[in-house]
């Protein structure tokens, strides 16, 4: 029986450049309309008991090179576990996996995949639990719901929304596990959130960009996280109803969920740089990170971006634009898709059950923090009026 190779399904992304036998030459497909690559998924089918070779032939050329060396790939069985590719491999431009399956069909990734089934499997478990509210907030490009649950009743206002880049798919699966958090009713950290703040949480931002399978990018190629200084219903309705929707609740808190390629870590990045910043703003978002750190093994703060200089932050991006727009504290989480290299788990790597921890994690040090940042939002709104 001859391999075959398909992505022909929700949130796949490859194709075949050539095949001898059991070796496989592939290549990663663009985002539409732009020049963004890296995510891949896709299904090995014929494989049983075969040592496979799969190589991915146009990695130099990709969004980020530098994300390659030390990577392993996924692999699943059942698409619900997905354990790291031991025999992998990078060198002049080539990712190389080497495996022999045990069964017939198995699934290869760049990171496990949250696709938009599980996308809806997530949206339809949580709203329909007590005290949680759902709605849309528009539609993107392909027409399909920006989906946003609201969760909590108290007077803070706390935005959390992730996947602007559709391939970064650890950011949602820190999505369920910090919605499953939230609305467990046995959780007293839960309990006391849920008094204290309202939550509004926008799993995917991106939802075209996930179902084609693409890596930073909408339906019309246009990198979500460079809009938020002017969005716009024709380029990126995504995030011009997002904000819209911040506007009317006003925003104490926020956290833009990411994946980082090649910096082997968990980190936070912050709004630095942004015109009007303050002491107030800076120094909770220095004790959040403290805290995040204390809290969570899997957390640290020695490795990051660069911090841009006084005034030089880049206003086109949702945590630079959110704090400067509202007076709040607001930040950037990357997760790795290689591993914590503090901590490596030579089987998962980063995981799914990891980003989950993590998120469980940031709910934790959230609530650590409340004193301080009701004393924030109050500064906040002290200075607006």
């Amino acid at each position: 029986m001859a391999l075959t190779i398909s992505s022909a399904f929700d949130a796949g992304n490859i194709r075949v450049v050539k095949q001898s036998g059991d070796v496989i030459d592939l290549e990663i497909v663009n985002d539409h309309q732009s020049d963004f690559y890296q995510w891949f998924y896709f299904r090995v089918a014929g494989a049983a008991g075969r040592e496979v070779t799969l190589r991915i032939t146009n990695c130099a050329g990709s969004a980020y090179p530098h994300g390659w060396p030390d990577y392993r790939g996924v692999m699943s069985l059942d698409r619900e576990e997905w354990v790291r590719i031991v025999d992998s491999s990078y060198a002049d431009g080539v990712l190389t996996m080497k495996l022999t399956a045990s069964q017939d069909v198995f699934w290869i990734a760049y990171f496990a995949p949250y696709s938009m089934e599980r996308h809806h499997d997530l949206v339809a478990s949580i709203a329909g639990l007590p005290g949680v509210g759902y709605r849309s907030l528009g539609h993107s490009l392909d027409g399909q719901d920006i989906d946003c649950l609201t969760v909590g009743e108290g007077p803070l206002s706390v935005w959390l929304y992730a996947r602007q880049h559709p391939g970064e798919s650890m950011a949602e699966w820190w999505m369920e596990g910090a919605l499953e958090k939230l609305t467990d009713e046995d959780d007293p950290v839960a309990r006391v959130l849920r008094r204290e703040c309202t939550f509004h949480v926008v799993p995917n931002m991106n939802p075209d960009g996930s179902r084609r399978g693409h890596l930073r990018t909408n339906a019309a190629g246009v990198n979500l996280n460079r809009e938020w200084h002017a969005p716009s219903a024709e380029k990126s309705p995504e995030v011009l109803c997002v904000r819209d929707a911040m506007d009317q609740t006003g925003v104490d808190f926020a956290m833009d969920i990411h994946g980082d390629e090649a910096i082997p870590a968990n980190f936070l990045a912050g709004f630095e740089g942004v015109p009007s910043i303050t002491e107030r703003q800076l120094k909770l978002f220095g004790v959040f990170g403290e805290t995040l750190e204390r809290l969570s093994p899997d957390f640290q703060r020695e490795q990051g971006y660069e911090i841009p200089p006084p005034g030089q932050a880049n206003m086109s991006m949702s945590t630079t634009q959110l704090a400067e727009r509202f007076g709040c504290v607001s930040m950037t989480l990357e997760m790795p898709f290689k591993d914590n290299s503090n901590l490596p788990d030579e089987i998962y790597g980063w995981s799914p059950q990891r980003s989950k921890y993590l998120a469980y994690a940031c709910l934790d040090a959230l609530h650590a923090i409340l004193p301080e940042l009701k004393a924030s939002a109050k500064g906040q709104r002290k200075a607006a009026a």
